[in-house]
Order: structure tokens, then sequence, then C-alpha cells
């Protein structure tokens, strides 16, 4: 954290606007942007023109035009000398992306290397040295890149390609990298911590939703293993001319597994690659399978990061209940690269019980089955298995000592210290009156449920807020019943008195109290003009902490008891805000002292 402290107070190399190169360039993409990638590729230019040190989050499904943003900035800082790194999680991909850069950039001037063990020793030597005398601009590559030995001229920009494939320890080695040097991170399925960061402001964030056109949901089907779907659906794939990804997770005995496959379907051509082949053989075998040489390719989960091959639309998961979250979908992400329908069959060993994690990711990957739900997996995978420790090594796991919430919010305030914002001490506004307010048992009948709509009712900040959760209610569980609208009303009403620095809010026996904090930054000379708007129903007593008090009649009816209530608490509070609260130069009432907690 100190470090993202340091770097967003930091001065970075400042770029320059566009020029007519990077216009040509950009100009010369085969493809229409969509809107998202658009704001994502302006957000980026941005930072890069701006004098602070660029962290950006871009997250966005497989297949939606992450890399020609990296692309782009690469472009915009070699115009300008810098070197740039590009850091892939595998040999295959490195090899990919090298391809895909050389291709974009061969009508300029600019040198593209790749650093992986898919070059000979006397290749990699030749690439270190160019790079340390700037002969390089881009280079390309797995970890390799962060050996001791990788010196550069001038490296200006840092792009991660799915992060949450490095381990700990090259994280760490990135970090010493990246002190002062811009930073992109590509992915389609960020880990709870990186997501984390982004949604609490320690990074920024551009999200890539819009599906490039054509693109077709994939079909997804959960089940147990079974021989004669995994035959139909081989032989289907083949029959419109297709090929089949069949991922199977152990390097031990997959040659068995492309064998049994093989015996399978004996018109198929079937070949398996895993990471501890050798380099020649690996290249060779991805080689004759993009050439369409071979039909089903059996291979460990090598294939999960950023492969782009438009003829694959099946792919067959073994023990699915295995894999994590983000690498299901990830491996998902490898079909469907086309304007074909896709499937994918996720497989667990027949007559097992599923652990109720896995059970949870099978379901969730299930359930987001649409265009550009990566961002809605990450957020799964982040309720799923928790944040994980910002400072530490676990980059997942709940805060159970200190409780998730409470834990957010000390961040927050962490956050803002060390980015100079200045925070006054939280307290908690605590709403007393005496209406029924709840959710009956006959309305939501499961706990859990109920239990996440207490949470979100109770994290309501505004009247659209209000109004999407209780659009959503009369969605899944039919009319609200009064005693569901009070509690959202109370929401509201905690708002508001916590705007005007109020401690507690009291509502009996034909009497309502206002408590404020002693240091609550109200106008003192709104008092007068308040109490005089309600006469003698209201009064101001100032000793220890101040309080209004206001009084009405009751009419005996006790829905209609609650109801006054309501209303005049909200009456009242509305009024607060607009005579108490001292006005800011735009007339908007002034809370900028509040750390806005509710």
């Amino acid at each position: 954290m100190d470090l993202y402290a340091k770097r967003q107070q930091a001065k970075g190399y400042h770029f320059g606007a566009d020029t007519v190169w990077q216009r040509e360039f950009e100009e010369m993409f085969p493809f229409e942007e969509t809107e998202d990638q658009l704001a994502a590729i302006a957000d980026t230019k941005a930072d890069m023109e701006s004098d602070r040190i660029m962290d950006r989050l871009v997250c966005g499904d497989v297949g939606y035009g992450k890399t020609e943003i990296a692309i782009r900035a690469a472009f915009k800082a070699v115009q300008e000398g810098k070197q740039v790194v590009y850091l892939v999680p595998t040999t295959i991909l490195a090899g990919q992306h090298y391809n895909t850069f050389a291709q974009r950039m061969k009508d300029f001037p600019v040198r593209v290397e790749q650093l992986s063990r898919f070059r000979s020793p006397s290749e990699q030597k030749k690439v270190l040295s160019d790079l340390e005398k700037g002969f390089v601009d881009i280079v390309i590559g797995t970890h390799r890149v962060l050996s001791a030995d990788v010196k550069f001229k001038d490296l200006g920009l840092l792009i991660i390609d799915e992060e949450q494939r490095f381990g700990v320890t090259h994280k760490e080695k990135i970090k010493k990298l990246k002190e002062n040097v811009d930073v992109l991170t590509l992915t389609a399925t960020p880990i709870p911590r990186t997501l984390h960061m982004s949604l609490i402001g320690i990074r920024d964030m551009s999200i890539l939703e819009e599906a490039p056109e054509d693109r077709m949901p994939i079909q997804t089907f959960v089940m147990e293993y079974n021989e004669e779907m995994v035959r139909e659906a081989i032989v289907r794939e083949l029959g419109r001319g297709g090929q089949v990804y069949y991922v199977y997770n152990r390097v031990s005995n997959i040659a068995d597994i492309a064998a049994a496959i093989q015996n399978l379907v004996p018109e198929a051509n079937v070949a398996f690659a895993h990471g501890r082949m050798n380099e020649r053989e690996l290249e060779q075998i991805m080689y004759d399978f993009v050439n369409g040489e071979v039909d089903v390719l059996v291979s460990t989960t090598i294939i999960e990061t950023g492969l782009d091959i438009s003829n694959v639309n099946t792919i067959i998961i073994h023990d699915s209940d295995r894999l994590g979250l983000s690498q299901l979908y990830q491996l998902r992400g490898r079909v469907g690269r086309s304007n074909r329908t896709a499937y994918a069959f996720l497989m667990y060993k027949k007559d097992t019980i599923l652990k109720e994690v896995a059970e949870k990711r099978l379901d969730a990957i299930r359930e987001f089955t649409d265009l550009g739900s990566g961002f809605k997996i990450a957020m799964r995978d982040l309720e799923i298995r928790g944040a994980g420790n910002l400072l530490g090594m676990r980059q997942h796991g709940h805060m159970e000592a200190v409780g998730y919430d409470l834990y957010c919010k000390m961040l927050n305030e962490a956050v803002k210290n060390l980015k100079g914002e200045k925070t006054v001490e939280d307290f908690a506004t605590v709403i007393d009156l005496d209406v029924d307010a709840f959710i009956p048992p006959e309305y939501i009948l499961n706990e859990v449920q109920k239990l996440d709509i207490y949470k979100r009712i109770a994290g309501v900040w505004t009247v659209r807020e209000k109004e999407d959760i209780k659009d959503e209610l009369i969605d899944r569980f039919g009319n609200i019943p009064k005693s569901v609208d009070n509690l959202l009303r109370i929401a509201l009403i905690r708002v508001s008195a916590h705007r005007l620095f109020m401690t507690e809010v009291k509502g009996k026996n034909e009497r309502i109290v206002f408590t404020f904090r002693p240091d609550a930054g109200i106008n003192p000379a709104g008092i007068p003009k308040l109490i005089a708007k309600y006469g003698r129903d209201l009064t101001f007593t100032a000793y220890g902490n101040p309080f209004f008090t206001y009084k009405y009649k009751k009419t005996g009816l006790v829905e209609k008891d609650e109801e006054l209530l309501l209303n005049r608490t909200e009456e009242l509070l509305f009024d607060m805000e607009q005579i108490l609260l001292e006005k800011s130069e735009n007339g908007e009432p002034n809370t900028k002292n509040q750390t806005g907690a509710v």
C-alpha cells in the first residue's frame, strides 16, 4: 500500500499528445472499436499524458479487445523513445502476442522482440544485449523478463497480461520493476485482491462490457462425466468443420486420456500438449492445431490464457470441480471466438459429492453465460473467496478476525490517509422509530437471501438505490409489505441524519428527538429560522449533545400513526438539511467533512 501511495503522489513521465503516426497506426485497426474500448483507450492515454504514474486495470472479457488497448499504449510509449515490456503468463501466449504486435507494427520503425523458452540461448543473449543498448523498443515475454540479467535503457511502460497467473514472488519482482513506470494490467477475471484494490480506489479501472459484433453467448453444461456425451460433442463439432479442446490437468497420465479419446472417436486426429514438453515439440503441436491438422487437442490448462483460435467451438473440461472460478471462465473463453454458437461441457467424476465451494463455482459459471460476464465472475469470486490480504502473501481469504465490512472500512481510511485526504472520525447514526420495519418470514423464505437484502438495504445511500432495490424486490418476491417499505424509508432517513452529524433519531410517545454530535458542522444562524417554521412544536436544547424535540398528536390508528411518524421525520430532516447545513459555493449542502460511512 505504501508503494501504491508513493506511486500516486510521485510524478511520472509526461507523454505528449497523439502524433500523426499514432493516428495513422490506429486507423489501420481492421475492426470497429466498441464504445467501451474507445473509452478505455482514452482513459489510458489520459493517464499517460498526465504527471501521475499510471496504474490502470482493464477488465474485459476474452476477445473483447484488451490487446488492442495495450498495442496502442505501447505504440504511444515508443513514439517518445521509451521501451515497453509486455509480460505474459505462458510461452504460447508470448508467441501469439509477438506475432500480433509484429504484424500491427510492420509498417513503422518499431522493433519488437520475444523473450521466452521458444528462443534459443544465443537468440536470447542478442535480445538482452540490444535491450540494454536501447535497440529493442518492445519486448514480449514470460517471467523470463523478470530475471536479473534483463536490463533496460529507458523503460516507460509495463503491460501485464492476466496478473492472476503470476505467483507472489514474481509479483514482488514486478513491484520493483514498476516503482516509477506506467503500468497497464489486462485481465478477464481479476483475482479478488486486484479487483478489491480497484474498487476501493487504489487503482484506476476500465471495464469492457460491450461484446464485439456477431459474438454469441457460449452454451454451458455442468454434468457428471459421460463417455457418450463426450463422443457426441466431439463428433458434432467435427461434423461442422470445427475443432475441440479437451482439458485434462494432470501431466502424469495425459497420454492415456488422449489415447482413450482416440479410441472413443477413431475418425478424429487427437494430440496432447502440456507445459513440461520440449519447446520445439510443443510449438509443433500448437502449429498443427492452429493449421487444422489436429482435430482434438487434449491439454492441461496451458491453453487458459489468451489463445485465440476461432475454429475451436467446443471445449470439454475433465474434473472441472478441481479448477478455480476464474480458471474455468478463462478456459471457457477459449471457444466462441467466431460468429458460431460454441459449447462448453464442465464435467466432474460420477457419484462424486461436490464440496460446497466447488458447487458454488460451478453454479456461478453456469449462471454467468452472458457475454461480458468476466467482471461479474470476479465479483462472485470475491464473495466466495474473500479479498485476501493486501499486505501479505495471500491473494484471497476472508477477514474472519475483523469482519469483512470493518476491514474494508479500516482499509478505506488507511488509503485516504496515504493519499493525503482528510478524514474525520466516523460515527454511527441510530434510528429508533416506533414503526414496524423488518422483512416478514413469509415474504422471503430463504434466510441467506433475507440477510443479503438486509445488508443491501443498510448500504442504501441515494433515492435511486432505494428505488432499484424496491423494483428488484417486487420483481423477485412480489409486492412489498408495509414493513419492508418502512425499512427502505428508514434507510434513507439514516443517510439524511448522518449527513446532519446526528448520532440518534428517536421517535416515541408523540415526540421525535434529533440528537447531534457536539462538533456537528451545522450553521447555528439557521436554528431560529427552523424553529420559526414549526412554531411551538419544535424546541432546541443546546447543553451537552445538542438536540431538537418535535411534538405531534397521534390519531390512534396504528398504521396511520406509523405513516405520520415517518412523514414528519422525513419533512424535518429535509428542512434541517436545507436550513442548517452550510452551503458550499455552488449552493449544495456542504458535507465535505464527512467520511460518508453509514
